[in-house]
């Protein structure tokens, strides 16, 4: 039996989420394969050119200038930040640090949507954001325990990284909240990501990175890395169309377990068991903010 309507479309958005979910590791690996800047490039640019393929060729006369310029530009930020934060960890741990940082995102989302609005809403969401920040302190710290000393002595191992992620988190926030507002219901993923790619070469060939070599292995997980990230982004644009948003929008929540389960098993990494409480505290804050801040129905008057 063949699954149609809203099934169909939920289970685009269920794969998109799993595919998302491998996004911190195929980064990661890329940079070791190459280097960070023209990992991220090439992963950009076989993501363009397979979009392209999948949903057509975008005319920027289709869209607003506003969300062009300003969506745009927040969103090129961002996945460089993010790309670059995670090639740049002086380790594969550090790089999982990198995206668990970034995952403070939709909380603070939320939070921002919250505090551009006008609407009251539980206090709750103030102690749910910190409860995120915790998580993310809870992984940087590791056993040794949170400490403003500590916190301090790893974000000084490789501040620059550091930055970008913490930079990436919130300018997603911003871009979520902004673009909702000014995108008039268009989508120019597949321009955003032509337009970061060649951000991306401009920013290799004027860097001090090594040239390109290629090897069979290292191709084909680049072509795998870049078809499975625009896979990821091409199922969700079908997904909003009439999938499941309530059910999509919860599991979502959950991107930050899946990638840390993913990244673990194709890096090796062996992680302790407080980053994944950290990881864990993550997750839980942004639950709380989505569940603390959800439309209720507003109860039938008595007759």
């Amino acid at each position: 039996m063949s699954i149609t309507g809203e099934k169909k479309y939920t289970l685009y958005g269920v794969i998109a989420i799993l595919l998302w979910s491998s996004v911190t590791a195929f980064i990661r690996d890329l940079s070791e394969l190459f280097s960070p800047i023209a990992g991220a490039a090439m992963l950009y640019s076989v993501s363009t050119v397979f979009l392209m393929s999948v949903m057509g060729v975008p005319k920027m006369g289709a869209f607003p200038k506003k969300y062009l310029l300003i969506g745009g530009s927040l969103f090129v930020t961002y996945e460089i930040c993010l790309a670059l934060s995670l090639g740049m960890a002086n380790s594969r741990h550090q790089a999982m640090e990198m995206a668990i940082i970034n995952y403070l995102w939709p909380a603070l989302t939320i939070l921002l949507s919250v505090m551009l609005s006008r609407k009251q809403v539980s206090g709750l969401i103030y102690p749910s954001v910190c409860i995120a920040f915790i998580g993310v302190a809870w992984c940087i710290a590791g056993d040794k325990g949170i400490s403003v000393d500590i916190l301090l002595a790893n974000i000084a191992d490789n501040p620059l990284t550091y930055f970008m992620a913490f930079s990436a988190a919130f300018i997603w926030a911003i871009y979520c909240v902004v673009t909702q507002k000014i995108s008039q219901g268009k989508n120019a993923i597949v321009l955003f990501f032509a337009v970061t790619a060649i951000t991306l070469w401009v920013q290799y060939f004027f860097s001090n990175e090594p040239s390109i070599q290629f090897k069979a292995s290292s191709a084909a997980t680049l072509i795998l890395a870049g078809i499975v990230i625009g896979s990821g982004y091409a199922l969700w644009n079908q997904a909003v169309i009439g999938g499941n948003i309530i059910l999509l929008g919860t599991l979502s929540y959950f991107t930050p377990v899946f990638s840390t389960v993913f990244a673990s098993v194709y890096l090796s990494i062996s992680l302790t068991g407080s980053f994944w409480q950290g990881v864990a505290l993550v997750t839980l804050g942004s639950l709380m903010c989505f569940w603390v801040t959800r439309h209720k129905k507003p109860l039938a008057k008595n007759q």
